[in-house]
């Protein structure tokens, strides 16, 4: 037995369904996770797990390997022994880390009463919560760079969403220097670099901005919600920074208002319309 298949099965063995958010179910006979649930986390067939842990599968992708070590809640050391034991190269420190380790993924998974996601320096979406796929649409469903905040604002818009004057200019001017910031930060990531190249190609507005060669951190916005099947919601969005160049993104409302109420109702309707639809 290869050492990928050894520490692969070993780490799934330690990983509870509590700590992913799983409900741990009767008549288990294992208080690690099943092959199917470490499958469904990871975004793989049960088959391509088993084939793994037997040595049978070889030459995973390094994102195959990112969504495993997400999925299995590994440290950053951890990580990068799952990347070498399959014969690639760990992420370089030069590289937009898209890492998101324990202490971050339990906070996605405490905090579910309100909307909140994972993203990487250059606002590649990395993890959500139900509630967030409830207000945003189901982020699993983008490919590519539709991932990419950044990119989906300046050539796509933000249909669904509704800024005042003053936000809505703050919320571009932002994205871009925090896009610059993080170029700065990693001048020689080549996929930071093909998205910088592409917006510029796409978008005149991203190009003006860019121009003004502002650095900042887009840190906070105010923004109305408006395609939610319960109305539109009014919403507080605060970037947290976390461990590994990460931002955690929250929503909030204000307390007693409509918003609140809207919200409320969202997370029971909005979630059982989704678990109906992953039923489907």
């Amino acid at each position: 037995m290869s050492e990928f298949a050894d520490v692969l099965r070993s780490w799934r063995d330690r990983v509870g369904p509590a700590d992913v958010g799983l409900p741990a179910g009767a008549g288990r006979r294992t208080t690690g996770l099943r092959r199917e649930e470490l499958a469904a986390l990871a975004g793989v067939s049960v088959d391509y797990v088993v084939r793994l842990e037997q040595g049978r599968a070889t030459n995973p992708s390094p994102q195959m390997l990112r969504a495993l070590a997400v999925a299995l809640r590994l440290s950053d050391d951890e990580r990068d022994h799952l990347y070498r034991s399959a014969g690639a190269a760990p992420p370089s420190a030069g590289i937009v880390p898209r890492h998101v380790g324990p202490g971050v993924q339990r906070i996605v998974d405490r905090l579910g009463d309100v909307p909140l996601a994972v993203f990487s320096a250059t606002h590649d979406i990395l993890l959500w919560n139900p509630l967030w796929a409830a207000v945003n649409g189901d982020p699993s469903r983008l490919v590519g760079l539709e991932r990419n905040l950044v990119w989906r604002h300046f050539t796509s818009g933000h249909e669904g969403t509704e800024f005042d004057a003053r936000h809505e200019e703050d919320f571009a001017s932002d994205l871009a220097a925090d896009l610059r910031a993080a170029v700065g930060r990693y001048p020689s990531d080549p996929s930071l670099g093909h998205l910088v190249s592409r917006l510029l190609e796409a978008s005149p507005e991203f190009a003006r901005r860019w121009a003004e060669a502002k650095v900042a951190e887009h840190r906070a916005s105010r923004k109305t919600v408006t395609g939610t099947p319960v109305g539109p919601i009014a919403i507080d969005c605060d970037v947290l920074t976390a461990p590994g160049d990460l931002r955690i993104v929250v929503y909030t409302v204000a307390p007693g208002s409509d918003d609140e109420a809207r919200l409320d109702l969202l997370r029971v309707t909005g979630l059982q319309s989704m678990a109906a639809t992953s039923a489907g």
